[in-house]
């Protein structure tokens, strides 16, 4: 026997091998058989070649990716790993050389599967995460300060249109029925079919790991549990990624750009071809300083010829280091203790993390892993200028750890241990809400779990119901919507009516807000990269950081009373019909259209069921929990998860959308993992 590939009940693939690299290789076979489409569209999305695959689309995603060197980054990552840890090195081409036997067996909706190389891993995790920090808000942040004031930035301060949040909670033996903690939780992300996770068990002799793995890439990163230890992350919202104003001006041997010390220096260039499915390619110039690459204008200038000293370079930590953190995912797979798993997230980079650990020894763990770098606080709040001193890197932050309340830990990108790493985090409200769900009850079973996942109180519903208490001389109409929406239980369920009515009068409200000419200069933004735009759209950004409008003191003279006033006349003049979850549908990517009907479902951005609507723009849920997993350490096949679609990312196939009907309700599988319960499929 070399490997092997079972399935259980819901088609999840149950590896096992005589050895590492043997399951490495049968992890990256059974996820090529699962999720070829996927594969093949992650590599093209990390190479820069999406739009010869995807068609014109895509062009503006390629363009980032080229001027933001992440090929040649992965290929760098792989360099050096390949040098200081070969073994798992190894085991990544392992891995490598199995999504290649099984795409050779794989047909796709468009295209044919092309080569994997060993760095393709390093780049897929690149491409998902390059703009998980939120780099972007650092340009929302000067267009909004340049035209509002130092202000706008606490004001608009709000977990952004571009970055992704999870709640997870520990609960230590003292607060369980069976003594031995719990972990649980469910990480927000852009739901996309196939799903961003994949359910997976990986067993030889070394290690019996379940968990969820990153398509794409071997092991189990974020989501894991060994029998002995389990651990669990959610984004830190740290802040570890830099724009630089660079000035540049080209010379007879190419481009040079000024540096602090007053001197032109030679920066790095040449052009790439980017084909275009249907069109003509397109070239694009890349440039490289000593901050990094450009990845906004170029010698001629910022954008549209203007302000013409300047472009921007992003300087990331896997750029500079040649280290992508993948050194930890093989210790994590062996960890016994949560010992080994504290170590092994000492070797993290990005993106940056909360860690939740516990072990059936009574460790707990609550850290944050992940490389933030030292430098000037201007560096973390808005771009700054390449050619003064002062604003250059300088080491590496300590990671804090937590401490645990009660027992009980809870990570919801709030203010955290993360605090002194961030800017911009999320609104306290799931946090407060888990922390009080854990409080109702003396000891919680793993079972207990779903009702936390799926809770729908809305907090941040306050300041708007708050304004409309104090409204006065309504009209008979809008008095019986007032009225019905005080009464209102703050729950944003699918079949709740009230719950659809609140959603009108806050979207009416965030669009008079942004129609104010106090936000005239904010309704165009810069003519940035596309890519980068959506940090920079005024309604979302009103729509996310409406309860601190609504409750700031003064708002550049506009009255918002009235705002809130015309709001609840126009929705009491024209409601919505039906219910919450007839406008709140699911909403995921796809890289082909398909014809689904989504459905409707429960929570909001602030709830902790964080099915993110936008305000001021749409209804439709394109975030929200991208998995769900509980972890006993009391018993492992206590444990429970669930994805929003299946194990399968093949269309029509019988496990491509089983999961969803579970996933809607709330409701989750048990976790096996004895493989005398399991199907056998294959050897490998």
């Amino acid at each position: 026997m070399t490997a092997e590939i079972y399935r259980d009940a819901w088609g999840i693939p149950h590896l096992r091998a005589d050895g590492v690299r043997e399951l490495a290789r049968a992890q990256g076979r059974v996820t090529a058989l699962d999720r070829a489409w996927q594969l093949e569209v992650e590599r093209h999305r990390a190479q820069g070649t999406s739009a010869a695959l995807l068609g014109p689309d895509s062009l503006a995603w390629d363009r980032f990716v080229r001027r933001a060197r992440l090929d040649d980054t992965a290929r760098r990552c792989w360099a050096e790993l390949e040098s200081a840890d070969p073994e798992t090195a190894d085991w990544i081409q392992a891995y490598v050389d199995g999504v290649n036997e099984g795409l050779a067996e794989a047909t796709l909706p468009v295209g044919t599967p092309g080569r994997w190389e060993p760095w393709t891993p390093f780049g897929i995790w690149l491409g998902i995460h390059i703009l998980f920090a939120g780099f972007p808000a650092k340009l929302w942040r000067e267009h909004a300060v340049r035209h509002l004031g130092e202000a706008a930035v606490g004001l608009f301060a709000t977990d952004g249109p571009g970055t992704s949040g999870s709640n997870g909670w520990l609960v230590g033996g003292e607060r369980t029925v069976t003594g031995q903690p719990i972990i649980a939780g469910d990480p927000h992300r852009f739901i996309e079919d196939a799903g961003v996770y994949q359910q997976i068990h990986l067993s030889c002799p070394e290690f019996d790991v379940v968990g969820l793995a990153v398509p794409g890439v071997p092991g189990i990163a974020h989501f894991g549990h060994t029998g002995s230890v389990a651990w669990a992350i959610t984004n830190a919202m740290a802040d570890y990624q830099d724009l630089y104003r660079e000035r540049l001006r080209r010379t007879g041997a190419g481009v040079e750009a000024l540096g602090p010390d007053g001197v032109w220096h030679r920066a790095a260039r040449h052009t790439e071809t980017i084909e275009v499915a249907g069109e003509e390619a397109v070239e694009v110039e890349v440039i490289e300083t000593e901050r990094g690459p450009v990845i906004i204008g170029g010698p001629e200038g910022l954008y549209d010829g203007s302000d013409a000293e300047c472009a921007v370079s992003l300087r990331y930590p896997p750029r500079v280091t040649g280290d992508l953190g993948f050194g930890a995912l093989l210790p994590l797979l062996r960890a016994r203790r949560v010992a080994d798993v504290d170590r092994a997230f000492d070797r993290w980079t990005e993106p940056v993390n909360v860690v939740h650990a516990a072990d059936t020894e009574g460790g707990l763990l609550h850290r944050v892993a992940g490389r933030v770098p030292l430098r000037a606080d201007a560096n973390r709040v808005h771009l700054v200028p390449a050619w003064e001193p002062g604003h250059e890197w300088r080491g590496w932050h300590e990671t804090p750890y937590g401490e645990l309340t009660d027992s009980v830990a809870v990570m919801a990108n709030q203010r955290g241990p993360a605090a002194p790493l961030g800017v911009e985090f999320a609104p306290p409200h799931r946090a407060d809400r888990i922390a009080a769900l854990l409080g109702e009850k003396e000891r919680w079973a793993p079972g207990d779990m779903p009702a936390i996942h799926t809770d729908t109180h809305l907090a941040s519903a306050a300041p708007l119901l708050d304004h409309l208490a104090t409204l006065e001389g309504l009209s008979p109409e809008a008095a019986r919507l007032r009225e019905t929406l005080l009464a209102w239980d703050r729950r944003m369920d699918a079949d709740s009516r009230p719950a659809a009515l609140h959603a009108a009068v806050r979207s009416a409200v965030v669009r008079r807000l942004a129609a104010h000419p106090a936000f005239a200069a904010l309704t165009t933004p810069p003519a940035y990269p596309e890519t980068l735009l959506p940090w920079l759209a005024l309604v979302p950004r009103i729509g996310y950081a409406l309860e601190h409008l609504l409750r700031t003191e003064e708002l550049y003279g506009i009255d918002r009373p009235e705002a809130v006033r015309a709001a609840l006349e126009e929705v009491a003049a024209q409601p919505p019909q039906g219910v919450w979850g007839d406008t709140h549908r699911l909403a995921p990517w796809r890289a082909l259209p398909g014809d689904y009907d989504e459905p409707g479902i429960s929570g909001d951005h602030d709830c902790v069921l964080c099915t993110s609507a936008v305000p001021g723009i749409t209804d439709l849920a394109a975030r929200g929990p991208a998995a769900r997993y509980v972890w006993d350490l009391a018993d492992r096949e206590h444990s429970l998860w669930v994805v929003p679609f299946g194990a399968s990312g093949v269309p029509g196939t019988p496990h491509h959308r089983d999961q969803l009907p579970l996933w809607t309700r709330g409701d989750l599988v048990p976790v096996v993992t004895d493989f005398d319960r399991l199907e056998k499929e294959t050897d490998v």
